[in-house]
C-alpha cells in the first residue's frame, strides 16, 4: 500500500481508528448531558464501509453499534454533523499539541544554530544571484522567527477549538435547555462553546486550516533553503547522516536529503488542502451542506496528518543539520567583488554585515521569552483547548 512517507509519525492521531474513538468520546460526553454515564472501556466498533456509504458519513453506523451495545439513551438531540465536527476538533487538538511540541524542537535547534553561527559569513542570494554578505546565523534566525510565528498561531487556535452542537437544523429543538446543554457538552469535551452552532459557518475549520498551512509554509522555507545550500556545487549545509536513509535504487554514491525533500513536499501540498477548506466553507449552504461538508473533513484530516508528519521531520532535520561554515566563508571570499559591489568594493565580506547580529539577538530574545525564565526549560504544552482565553493569557 502506498502511504504518505513518514505517516507512522502521525500514527493514532487522525487515522480512522482515532476518528472512531473521538466520535465515541463525543457520544459519551453527550450522554452525560442527557444524564447517563456510559462505561465503554476500550471498546471501539469496527464500522462496515457499506453502512458508512449508505449513511453518507460514519456517525449513523457508530450510533447503531453504540445502541446495540448499551440500553441507555444516546445521541438523542444531536445530529451527525455535531458528532463528526466535534470529533474532528478533538483530533485537531491532539494534532496541534504534537505539532507545537515538534515545532518547539525546531525552534530550539534553530536558536542554537543562530547563536553558534552569528558570525559565520556567507553569501546572501537574491533572485538566485549573489547579493550582499550575510551570516548563517541570520538565515537561521529568519527561519526561527517564522517557526515562532507559526507556534503562536497554533496556540491561539488551540484556545478556541469549538464544540459543534446544533441538532437537526441548528436549533437544538429537542433539548429542554439548549444553551446549558451545549455549554455542558463543551465542558465535558474540553472544547469551547462558541455561542451558537456553526453547521454552515465554517470559520472554525478555515482558521484551523490556515494556521496549519502557515506552519507548513514556515517549514517549507527552511527546507527549500537547505535543498539549495546542500547542492554539491554549493555544499554549505548537509542533512545529518542516518543509516539507511537517502539511498538511491540505482546510484550507490547518493545520500539524498530526504527530510528536506519531504518537508518541502508538505509545504507544496498544504496550501491546496487549505484552499479546499475555504472552497467548502463557501459552499456550506442551507442549514446543513449538501456535499461541501463531506468534502471538507477528508481534506482537514489529510492536512492535519501532513503537518504533523512535516513538523516531526523538520525537528529531526534541524537537530541533525551539518553546517560547513568553512565552505560558506570560502565561497563568500571568492565572491567578495560581487558581494561588496553595493558598497563600492572591498575584499572582506565580514566588514559589511550591517545589523545582522542585532537581528539574530532579537530572534533569540523572542525565543527565550517562550522559555521558563526560572527553570530554563520549555513550558509544558498548552492544554489551552480545555479553557477559554483569559485576560492573563499571553
Amino acid at each position: 500500500m502506498i502511504v504518505l512517507p513518514g505517516s507512522h509519525r502521525a500514527a493514532g492521531l487522525v487515522d480512522d481508528t482515532a476518528l472512531v474513538r473521538a466520535m465515541l468520546e463525543v457520544e459519551v460526553a453527550w450522554a452525560r448531558v442527557l444524564g447517563t454515564s456510559l462505561s465503554l472501556g476500550d471498546w471501539v466498533p469496527s464500522l462496515d464501509p457499506a453502512e458508512v456509504e449508505a449513511a453518507g458519513n460514519p456517525v449513523l453506523p457508530l450510533v447503531n453499534a453504540l445502541r446495540a451495545r448499551v440500553s441507555d439513551t444516546v445521541h438523542t438531540g444531536l445530529t451527525s454533523q455535531d458528532v463528526l465536527d466535534s470529533a474532528l476538533m478533538l483530533l485537531a487538538r491532539g494534532a496541534l499539541e504534537r505539532m507545537s511540541a515538534d515545532l518547539g524542537r525546531v525552534a530550539g535547534a534553530l536558536a542554537g544554530l543562530a547563536d553558534e553561527h552569528r558570525s559565520s559569513v556567507m553569501a546572501g542570494r537574491t533572485l538566485t544571484q549573489h547579493a550582499v554578505p550575510i551570516t548563517f546565523g541570520l538565515k537561521a534566525a529568519r527561519w526561527l522567527v517564522g517557526v515562532l510565528d507559526a507556534v503562536d498561531e497554533l496556540e491561539v487556535v488551540a484556545r478556541t477549538l469549538p464544540v459543534q452542537c446544533g441538532g437537526a437544523a441548528g436549533t437544538l429543538s429537542r433539548v429542554p435547555d439548549p444553551v446549558a446543554a451545549a455549554s455542558a457538552f463543551a465542558g465535558h469535551l474540553g472544547l469551547v462553546w462558541p455561542g451558537m452552532p456553526w453547521h454552515t459557518y465554517r470559520a472554525p475549520v478555515t482558521r484551523l486550516g490556515d494556521a496549519v498551512v502557515r506552519c507548513c509554509d514556515a517549514l517549507g522555507v527552511m527546507a527549500a533553503d537547505l535543498l539549495t545550500l546542500g547542492r554539491p556545487e554549493i555544499g554549505e549545509v548537509r542533512e545529518g547522516s542516518v543509516a539507511g536513509r537517502g539511498g538511491s535504487s540505482t546510484m550507490p554514491h547518493k545520500r539524498n536529503p530526504v527530510l528536506s525533500v519531504l518537508v518541502n513536499s508538505a509545504a507544496l501540498r498544504a496550501p491546496g488542502l487549505g484552499a479546499q477548506l475555504h472552497l467548502c466553507a463557501a459552499r456550506a449552504v442551507d442549514e446543513r451542506p449538501d456535499g461541501a461538508w463531506h468534502a471538507e473533513w477528508p481534506a482537514l484530516r489529510a492536512l492535519l496528518e501532513l503537518a504533523v508528519v512535516a513538523a516531526s521531520q523538520a525537528a529531526e532535520l534541524a537537530e541533525g543539520l551539518e553546517v560547513h561554515a568553512d565552505v560558506m566563508a570560502r565561497r563568500a571570499a571568492e565572491a567578495a567583488p560581487e558581494l561588496l559591489a553595493e558598497r563600492g568594493g572591498g575584499t572582506d565580506p565580514a566588514s559589511y554585515l550591517g545589523a545582522a547580529e542585532v537581528f539574530v539577538d532579537e530572534a533569540l530574545r523572542r525565543n527565550r521569552s517562550r522559555l521558563d525564565p526560572l527553570r530554563g526549560t520549555r513550558r509544558p504544552p498548552l492544554q489551552s483547548s480545555q479553557r477559554g482565553p483569559t485576560e492573563n493569557d499571553d
